[in-house]
């Protein structure tokens, strides 16, 4: 059995060791959280069922987005047209009536034309390498040559359950109590650089024939990312003494990124994976009164999740202690350039992120959005200095090195204050412990602690819609919130169900440092009164969800959102991809358009410039109960007794061509 981990006795699997592990928040500041805001702000004037107070912002909201919600009034009904799904669990994936969702990758299958075939029973480092990774989180798409049928998918390899790649490894066995639980092999080196070949990402070339995507295995530019990829750190942070290390004492160059979360893909078509849970990797203690010993506290670092730390020394902290400041940026990769060295964009800060969306502005600079994943976290945005041009890819290759970090601070009376991350302003100074900017990005956190930023209930993605001015933030849950906070406006008390929330970015201006906000929904079971959860009257049983995560806006600016944590024993359904209104009378009606298979977590999604074409990443299928590699619960996708459960791309068309969700 693994030692590394010391489980409650309750958890019965890796996924529920590392989810009580992360239930903790460990953001120590005292300022507000966003259910003491959304309280003070809606509890002395009655807000109900979670509506938008139109006339309260109207003033802030533009032309573009006011004739939509008023074209959205008038008509009264849904934006979305397709047969609802019916919510449930069971093996398989089940989308609408009148679609087809075929699988286009899966964990091990050929990323390149002399790539090895899968043989779950024989994995080396080595075939993985040559082979999509595991995991499979974000999706990206950049078009080639202009084309709508023809370019690159980029694809985040976030994490790895080694129960259920590695066969003959996890058994079943007992706790402490006699209860059932899985146990965990050995890691040997070979497993754990298999591991680390499976993180990462992959590029590849896919093309639209017949009205089906197909990869294109001899494609010049495809590419597998992962741990031993060199990369560059850029931005304030490059070079400082916190970032060396044994191995590289300049402190620019980096190995690998690691548990890839979330992403984006910038308007100059370079893709942006988000490192999240970093801390995770490392095992060790720091030499003793080590400088870094509280800021690796207030990111949970070192978390010993993996045995990394055994085999290679980098991921011990007592080896190397400065190591986990080189993890937690946002990384940097040109698809198109298959020699290209990834960069680490240190201006954007070091956090957990959960994505990194981007919107052009109107004055021609670019805007990024993340959300910082734990409970009690913050929401950021980064606005770049120069203007993007779309005339010259090359002259905006190094806009994310300089640009202003901002956190948010939502406020009681509807406004969002964006607080610039820079050292000399406020209590960002010398005396707090900030030498100079690069220690403000390093410890992005702590800096958004002293500016007294709203703690959120675990924010995700943050998602721009250029059609209406609007931000949407996915909040999964805080399981950490005590009685006595819940109010009708708010996730409740052990918050298990989440909330999503909508800023209006003032005349349009997503770079504007003054914001709106409201709640667009407050998600869990509507049929259960005390859950509090504010769908319209018009979603069905099937259309309420709970634990928002990644969104995405379509081609006709709608917002679609998936989610993770959604099983039978927590809201009796899959996670799954609903279709929600925000305008007029249907404004906060969900509808199921697609749901998992047990065990998954629903990522991507990602509409093609089309709209005809949205491609989803099923995560982990089949990490459900006492689940290993000989019995998982389920063997999606291949449902073959000679292969394993494999994370999986889906691509979803309608049969017959057409826009998702139109009639």
């Amino acid at each position: 059995m693994n030692d590394m981990f010391k489980p409650e006795d309750e958890a019965i699997n890796l996924t529920e060791i590392r989810e009580a592990e992360e239930d903790v928040g460990r953001n120590p500041s005292s300022n507000p959280t966003m259910g003491d805001v959304i309280n003070r702000r809606f509890s002395r004037r009655g807000f109900l069922g979670g509506s938008l107070a139109v006339a309260a912002i109207g003033s802030t909201v533009s032309p573009l987005a006011l004739m939509i919600a008023d074209e959205a009034r008038a008509e009264g009904m849904s934006a979305f047209s397709f047969t609802e799904v019916e919510a449930g669990v069971d093996e398989t994936h089940h989308v609408a009536e009148g679609y087809d969702a075929d699988v286009l990758l899966r964990w091990g299958d050929k990323v390149f034309a002399d790539s090895p075939d899968f043989d779950p029973m024989n994995q080396t480092p080595e075939s993985q390498l040559k082979q999509f990774g595991y995991n499979n989180d974000y999706v990206g798409f950049v078009p080639l040559g202009g084309a709508e049928d023809h370019g690159l998918l980029v694809v985040n390899h976030e994490y790895t359950n080694a129960e259920l790649m590695f066969p003959n490894w996890a058994t079943i066995g007992k706790n402490s109590e006699g209860k059932d639980k899985v146990l965990m092999g050995e890691f040997t080196k070979d497993l754990v650089d298999i591991e680390m070949a499976a993180h990462g990402g992959t590029v590849i070339e896919i093309r639209k024939e017949n009205g089906k995507w197909t990869p294109v295995l001899d494609g010049s530019m495809n590419r597998r990312i992962h741990v031993g990829t060199e990369m560059t750190l850029t931005g304030p942070a490059a070079g400082h003494d916190r970032l060396k290390t044994n191995a590289d004492p300049s402190g620019t160059k980096v190995f690998g990124t690691l548990n890839n979360c979330a992403g984006g893909v910038t308007p100059w078509g370079t893709w942006l994976m988000a490192e999240e849970n970093f801390h995770g990797y490392f095992t060790g203690e720091l030499p003793e009164g080590h400088r870094e010993a509280e800021n690796y506290k207030r990111y949970g670092a070192p978390a010993g999740w993996y045995n990394w730390g055994r085999h290679h020394d980098r991921f011990d902290v007592s080896k190397e202690p400065n190591e986990p400041n080189r993890f937690g940026w946002v990384v940097e990769v040109d698809p198109m350039d298959p020699n290209s060295v990834p960069k680490k964009r240190t201006a954007l800060g070091r956090a957990k992120h959960e994505g990194a969306e981007s919107v052009l502005n109107k004055d021609g600079r670019v805007v990024f959005y993340c959300g910082d994943d734990e409970r009690f976290d913050y929401v950021y945005k980064f606005v770049t200095a120069a203007k993007y041009n779309p005339d010259d890819r090359a002259a905006n290759m190094d806009l994310l090195d300089d640009g202003t970090l901002y956190v948010a601070r939502f406020n009681e009376d509807g406004t969002v204050d964006w607080m610039p991350l820079v050292h000399g302003e406020g209590p960002l100074t010398e005396a707090n412990g900030f030498a100079g900017q690069a220690d403000v990005v390093i410890e992005a956190r702590r800096a958004g602690d002293l500016l007294g930023a709203t703690k959120m209930d675990r924010p995700e993605d943050v998602q721009p819609n250029a059609k209406t001015g609007k931000v949407y933030c996915m909040l999964t849950n805080n399981t950490r919130r005590k009685e006595g906070d819940e109010n009708p406006a708010n996730p409740r008390a052990n918050n298990a169900f989440g909330h999503i929330v909508e800023i209006t970015e003032t005349d349009g201006d997503f770079a504007s440092t003054k914001s709106s906000w409201e709640i667009l929904l407050k998600c869990g079971d509507p049929s259960v009164a005390e859950v509090g959860a504010s769908f319209s009257s018009a979603t069905t049983q099937d259309g309420w969800f709970g634990m928002p995560d990644n969104c995405a806006i379509d081609t006709d600016g709608r917002l679609w959102v998936s989610t993770d944590g959604n099983s039978e024993k927590r809201t009796g359904r899959t996670d799954g991809l609903w279709a929600v209104d925000t305008e007029g009378e249907a404004r906060a009606t969900s509808k199921l358009f697609f749901r998992v298979p047990v065990g998954a977590e629903m990522c991507g999604p990602l509409f093609d410039p089309t709209g005809e074409t949205v491609f989803l990443a099923v995560q982990h299928p089949g990490d459900e109960g006492l689940a290993t590699f000989e019995q998982p619960a389920t063997r999606w996708p291949d449902f073959r007794d000679d292969m394993p459960v494999r994370p999986a791309v889906v691509a979803v068309t309608k049969q017959g061509g057409g826009k998702i969700g139109m009639a």
